[in-house]
C-alpha cells in the first residue's frame, strides 16, 4: 500500500500508546509500519531531501501534533505516553482523528495560531493538506528548483555555441574536472576532429583524460551522433567521454551506450540544468533557510 499521510497515522498511533506505557518513536515507527503493511521500500523510503525516512517523519509529525494538542505528553528524553485527555478520545472510538479533530482542543489553537503567524507561507495550507510541515517546505523548494531548471534551459538553448562551450568548461571544473579554469578552457574546441569538441582532464593531476561532446540542440539525439562519437574515442585511444546536449537522448542511444566497451556519459538538458543549480554555475543565491531540531543532549541533566 501507499505510504499513509502523518493524519492517517494519528489514530493508530494513538491506540498503540493506549496500554497507557511509554514509548519511543522507533518502537511506534516498527510497530505501526507492521500495521500498515508497509513494504521493505516504502519503509526506507527517504523525502525528497534525503535527510529522513519519510514514513517515521509522518510519525513523528503525528506524534507531535497530538502532543500539542496534550492526548500525548513527554515523558523523559526520547519517550511519550497517553494522557488522561487521550484516554478519553479513545474511549470514544472516533473513527478518525486528524487536524480538524485536534482542533477543538484549546492548547492545539494556541500552537496553531503561533504556527499561522510565524510561518504564514505554511500554516495557511497545512489544515488542508496531507503533507507534513516538513515535506510542504521540501514540496516548496523543489518547485521553485523545477521552475529554476527550466528557465536556465530555456536560457541555454538560446545562447551562441561559444558562450554554451563556456558554460559547459564552468559547471565541469566547479564539478572538480580540468585542473584550473585556464588549462580547461584551453582544452575546450581545440581539437577540430569530427565527434570531439574537446577534452579535459579527469583530474588535477591529469592522470587521465576525458573528452568532450556538446550539442545545443532542441531535437533529441539520437544513436548515430553516438556512434560518430564513440569512434573518435576509439581514434585517440580513449575510453572515456562525456556527450552533452540542451535537448535528451533517444532509448536508441541510451542502449548503444550501454553495450560498448567506452564509458561514455550522456547529460541531457535537465541532467545539465541541475549541476548547474548543485554547482551554483549561472544562478545565485536569493535566500536560504536551515530547519532546526531540538538537541535531546542538550537538555541531560547530572
Amino acid at each position: 500500500m501507499a505510504i499513509p499521510d502523518y493524519q492517517s497515522v494519528m489514530l493508530p498511533l494513538l491506540r498503540l500508546v493506549s496500554d497507557g506505557n511509554e514509548h519511543t518513536l522507533r518502537e511506534a515507527v516498527e510497530t505501526l509500519a507492521e500495521q500498515f503493511k508497509l513494504t521493505e521500500g516504502e519503509r526506507k523510503e527517504l523525502l525528497p531531501s534525503g535527510s529522513q525516512f519519510t514514513f517515521a517523519n509522518r510519525v513523528g509529525w503525528a506524534r507531535t501534533y497530538m502532543n500539542k494538542a496534550a492526548l500525548l505528553e513527554s515523558t523523559r528524553r526520547g519517550y511519550f505516553r497517553i494522557t488522561p485527555r487521550g484516554r478519553h478520545v479513545i474511549s470514544k472510538t472516533p473513527p478518525e482523528l486528524n487536524v480538524k479533530f485536534l482542533e477543538q482542543f484549546p492548547e492545539f489553537i494556541e500552537f496553531r495560531t503561533k504556527r499561522r503567524d510565524s510561518e504564514p507561507s505554511i500554516g495557511t495550507v497545512e489544515t488542508d493538506s496531507l503533507q507534513t510541515p516538513g515535506e510542504l517546505l521540501e514540496s516548496a523548494y523543489l518547485k521553485l528548483r523545477e521552475d529554476l531548471s527550466l528557465e536556465l534551459l530555456k536560457t541555454t538553448r538560446e545562447c551562441s555555441p561559444a558562450f554554451f562551450e563556456r558554460l559547459v568548461i564552468d559547471v565541469l571544473v566547479k564539478m572538480g574536472y580540468g585542473g584550473s579554469r585556464k588549462e580547461a578552457g584551453k582544452a575546450i574546441g581545440r581539437s577540430g576532429d569530427e565527434g570531439i569538441d574537446g577534452f579535459i582532464n579527469e583530474d588535477r593531476l591529469g592522470l587521465d583524460v576525458i573528452y568532450i561532446q556538446a550539442k545545443r540542440w532542441k531535437a533529441p539525439v539520437g544513436r548515430p551522433e553516438i556512434q560518430k562519437f564513440a569512434g573518435a574515442l576509439q581514434g585517440h585511444r580513449a575510453n572515456k567521454g562525456i556527450f552533452i546536449t540542451t535537448s535528451s537522448f533517444t532509448q536508441e542511444a541510451e542502449d548503444y551506450v550501454a553495450k560498448i566497451n567506452s564509458k561514455i556519459v550522456l547529460l541531457d538538458g535537465d541532467q545539465l540544468s541541475q549541476l548547474m543549480i548543485d554547482h551554483n554555475v549561472g544562478v545565485t543565491l536569493v535566500t536560504s533557510y536551515e530547519t532546526k531540531k531540538i538537541d535531546s543532549d542538550y537538555f541531560i541533566e547530572g
